[in-house]
Order: C-alpha cells, then sequence, then structure tokens
C-alpha cells in the first residue's frame, strides 16, 4: 500500500467504521470525582492495576500503529488521570510518529498541567481538554473531592493556553441540583479564555456512582439557559461522528457545545474504540468486558495477527448501549469510566 493511500475502511454491523481510539494509560487518579471514582468505592484501600500489568509505551505504540492500520486517524490519551503516568510526554513523541495518525489529543483533570503543559505540545500533542466542573470553589471541591485547590486547576488551563495547542477545550459533566446552576458563569470563563465549554449529560457509566436519570440535565435545557445569557445560534458538525451539539455565540464571543448522550443517543454515529491500561479492547462506554490485545503482545503474536484480532472485533461490533437505555438495562455490569476514559 502506497503510504499516502488512505486504509480499507473497517467497518462494524451497524455500518459504523472504526476512525478513533481513546487510550487509558493508567487506572489512577488523584481526584476522587463522586460520578467517576467515588472515595468510598476508590478508597486507600482499592487495588489498582500493579506497573508490570499495565502497557509499556511500547505496547501502546505497537497496538496504536495497527489501529491507524485499520483507519483510526485521532488517538486520545485518557485515564484515570494520564498525567500521573511517569513520562506520557515520550508517549505522545512515539505515536506522533505513527504514519497515518493525524489528530493526538489528552483529557486530564489540569492539576499536574502547570508544569506540563509545554512539554506536551514540544512533543506533538494538538489539542487538550480538561475536566471542569465548576468555576465556584466550594462546588469544584464537593464534585472533585479533593483539597487539590480550583486555582491550580485553572493555572493548568492557563498554561495550556500558552503553550500554543490548536485547541483548549472544557469538560463539564452536569447534575441536576450540584453544578447546573453554575453553567452561565463556567461559559463566561470559557468565554472570556477563548475556550470551548462542552456541558456533558450526566451518565450511568460504571455501577458505582448512584446514576439517577432525574439527576440529569437535558442538553436542551443547558443550551436554553445559556442562550437566556449569551444568545447562541447552532453550528453544522465538524465532522461525521462528533457527539456534541455546537453553537456559537452570537455576538462573536466563541462557541459552546453539549453533549446529549442520555437524551439524544448518537450511537448510530460512533466510531470510537477504546484500549484500557491493560490492554482490553472495548467497543463502547458501557460494555462489560473488552477483549485481551495485551495477552497477543505478550506471546508473540504477529502484526498481522494483531490486525486481525483488531479487525474482527470491530466488524462483529453490535454496540448501542445510549439507544436501549432503560430500567431493563439499570443493573446490566458495566466498565468503570476511571478504567477507560470518557
Amino acid at each position: 500500500m502506497l503510504p499516502d493511500t488512505p486504509p480499507p475502511t473497517v467497518v462494524d454491523r451497524r455500518d459504523r467504521a472504526l476512525r478513533d481510539l481513546r487510550v487509558s494509560v493508567t487506572d489512577r487518579c488523584n481526584f476522587r470525582c463522586t460520578y467517576c471514582m467515588p472515595r468510598e468505592v476508590f478508597g486507600p484501600d482499592h487495588q489498582f492495576v500493579e506497573r508490570d500489568e499495565l502497557l509499556t509505551f511500547e505496547e501502546i505504540t505497537r497496538i496504536v500503529a495497527a489501529f491507524a492500520r485499520a483507519g483510526v486517524r485521532k488517538v486520545r490519551l485518557t485515564g484515570g488521570e494520564p498525567l500521573v503516568r511517569r513520562g506520557v510526554e515520550r508517549l505522545v513523541a512515539m505515536i506522533a510518529g505513527i504514519g497515518g495518525i493525524t489528530d493526538i489529543a489528552l483529557t486530564t483533570n489540569g492539576s499536574l498541567l502547570p508544569a506540563r503543559a509545554q512539554g506536551l505540545r514540544d512533543a506533538g500533542l494538538r489539542r487538550i481538554t480538561v475536566s471542569l466542573d465548576s468555576v465556584d470553589e466550594q462546588v469544584f471541591s464537593s464534585m472533585a473531592d479533593v483539597t487539590i485547590p480550583l486555582a491550580r486547576v485553572l493555572e493548568g488551563i492557563d498554561a495550556a493556553a500558552a503553550a500554543g495547542f490548536d485547541s483548549v477545550k472544557l469538560n463539564a459533566v452536569v447534575k441536576r441540583g450540584v453544578n447546573d446552576d453554575g453553567l452561565v458563569e463556567l461559559a463566561r470563563y470559557g468565554r472570556e479564555r477563548g475556550c470551548i465549554v462542552r456541558f456533558i449529560e450526566y451518565m450511568d457509566v460504571g455501577t458505582t456512582n448512584g446514576w439517577r436519570l432525574d439527576d440529569v440535565v437535558p442538553a436542551h435545557e443547558i443550551v436554553r439557559r445559556i442562550d437566556a445569557v449569551f444568545p447562541l445560534e447552532a453550528l453544522p458538525a465538524n465532522y461525521p461522528g462528533e457527539v456534541a451539539s455546537r453553537y456559537r455565540y452570537r455576538d462573536g464571543g466563541g462557541e459552546v457545545g453539549v453533549v446529549p448522550s442520555v437524551t439524544q443517543p448518537f450511537c448510530a454515529t460512533c466510531t470510537r474504540a477504546r484500549l484500557s491500561a491493560v490492554g482490553e479492547l472495548y467497543t463502547c462506554l458501557f460494555a462489560a468486558r473488552g477483549d485481551d490485545l495485551r495477552h497477543l503482545l505478550r506471546t508473540g503474536a504477529s502484526d498481522r495477527e494483531l490486525d486481525a484480532a483488531i479487525r474482527g472485533t470491530w466488524q462483529t461490533r453490535t454496540d448501542r448501549y445510549s439507544e436501549l437505555r432503560s430500567a431493563g438495562t439499570a443493573d446490566l455490569p458495566r466498565v468503570e469510566m476511571s478504567y477507560i476514559g470518557g
């Protein structure tokens, strides 16, 4: 195959192409966000993955290269908190050298960004997303459940802006009665700093966050609240399969978005695969189990065998959990978000 020839499209049983890969580099995090890693579950006695069970950077790079051969163009590094993994800048540089990968992004809680943002950019990271659920100190501390001050995260956002990334986005999980009264102030913060804010409907990821449908603030309500203060108009998607519904401020003050994963499922256009920190391939954020790619690597599988495993898993994919979400799915086993990233 010529270097500039696109690889054959790999599609699943619902005709969804494989285009995006999320890579968890660790299951550890220095926050205990109540909707992701509640402290009563992920406390001092929680057993995290042992270091030798984690994929090495070389193993991750080899798997990403196989996904690139299958058509993946965009890679996002996640966790847990990816910046608690030592030397992740080296991994960024390694992935940046893979032919076919055109975009590398990272999602972080921002607390370690002040000292790391420029190094990540220099290594080849193009985009960064910071999780920020509130700009109110008390609400932030309650949701993140840490003693790390909000100011450190805001400092990290400023450091990312100064580092020259193609984009700096902010993700906010919205939970009714917890942080939904601060939507406008968070939107204002993003406007003032040139950051796109993505408001995410509170999801039933995993089984430990106590999710209830009553806690979900629908995307249309989020848009309405912001529009009442900063008038909005809808924008088209940037690319097929984009999960956020986009809006721009009518006064030219930037952009905001909502991710309506509960009220307006986007299963039909999902192009994402997910790789856990121990090498399990998941084809849905709400999956119960993944396929073990680490075993293939550590038992001497060839690139051809690795390619076949990845393609085979995707081609048999039928996932559409969010479309099927109901009272009957509430008790189904699901992997925790901290294990495979958001």
